[in-house]
């Protein structure tokens, strides 16, 4: 099932691509209800957000991932076809209840929005999960890796001390044999991505992202519930305005799941101190919660530069295209070999 999360991610980001293609073409306007803008911006961020999710996913103890996997990618092709559909007809997508067909469509976005956001606190969930129902240990020991105790804990926190990490450096991207953490049975121990989902710093890096993404999920929450808010009451445009202004801090905070993930990967192909790659992702989350916070803070006291579309672009841009850089980055570089006598507390 896992290429098929795979190719459905890579055809949404077709889509949306397609869409720039007609923006170009067509022109029109950017900022808007109605602009090619929104299949495009749309199409490439659900379509990364399902790339996104099944490959860290992997690094996660998560029950029934499969379904939640499904149920996202479902709703992202949903959300997605609805929001090319009224842009092709020429009118708005979100919060549009001036006719029966363009209401139904309004609210089956919303609802798929609100489903969405239930996905994400599933998955959050799992990344936050101490220990295995069954034996009691934590997924990193399960893994083959040394346990740790969450995101502000003396092993993996951001700030406490590190944990030693006796495994060495992974050796590809996930693997094709291994799609899912749900039993300690389906994942060998040996295998390169247990050894990396045992590490403290993926650990961190991993829980960290769902956290961020979390939080850009609370945001699109809060947008669809005020936007909806007001086309009920009959402020259709103050609809658009209200919800409008929030997409910065939702687009800074949606792709940390695949940033943070994908900078601890590449710290395992290159460097073979767990010591040094848990203080990298730490100083990454603490840099990355910074900006996100000021982004959130002047969209939140409705202060802008440009417009939100365009600063929704420009954030969202810049978070994927530093996660793809570095996932490009690892996988040109050679893993550097584990030295033991390095992955332990240096300088003690």
């Amino acid at each position: 099932m896992t290429r098929l999360w795979y190719l459905i991610g890579l055809l949404l980001i077709v889509s949306g691509l397609v869409h720039l293609g007609v923006l170009v073409l067509d022109g029109g306007p950017w900022d808007g209800p109605v602009s090619w803008r929104k299949p495009f911006t749309f199409g490439v961020s659900f379509g990364l957000s399902v790339l996104s999710l099944t490959w860290v996913s992997q690094f996660i103890r998560l029950r029934r991932r499969n379904v939640l996997l499904g149920v996202f990618a479902a709703a992202s092709v949903v959300e997605v076809a609805l929001i090319s559909v009224q842009a092709w007809r020429g009118v708005p997508s979100h919060f549009n209840m001036s006719t029966d067909v363009d209401s139904l469509i309004a609210r089956t976005l919303a609802a798929g929005g609100f489903t969405l956001i239930a996905v994400a606190i599933f998955m959050t969930v799992g990344a936050f999960r101490p220990s295995h129902p069954n034996t009691g240990k934590s997924p990193s020991a399960d893994l083959g890796g040394t346990p740790t105790t969450g995101l502000i804990g003396p092993s993996t926190g951001l700030s406490g001390s590190p944990t030693t990490d006796h495994t060495g450096p992974s050796t590809d991207l996930g693997g094709s044999s291994i799609t899912n953490l749900t039993s300690p049975s389906t994942v060998p121990s040996g295998s390169p991505i247990a050894r990396l989902a045992g590490s403290p710093s993926m650990r961190l890096a991993v829980q960290a992202g769902f956290g961020t993404f979390l939080a850009a999920m609370a945001f699109g929450g809060i947008m669809i519930a005020r936007g909806v808010f007001e086309a009920i009451t009959g402020s259709q445009q103050l609809a658009y305005t209200v919800a409008g202004s929030l997409k910065p801090a939702h687009a800074i905070l949606m792709h940390g799941v695949l940033l943070l993930p994908a900078l601890a990967w590449l710290l395992s192909r290159t460097h073979p101190s767990e010591q040094t790659r848990l203080r990298v992702v730490r100083l990454a989350i603490w840099t990355y919660i910074t900006v996100s916070a000021i982004v959130s803070a002047l969209a939140l006291f409705d202060i802008t530069i440009v417009s939100p579309s365009t600063a929704s672009v420009l954030c969202a841009g810049a978070i994927s295209g530093l996660a793809i850089g570095a996932l490009t980055l690892g996988t040109l570089l050679r893993p550097q070999p584990h030295n033991p006598h390095t992955s332990g507390d240096e300088g003690t």
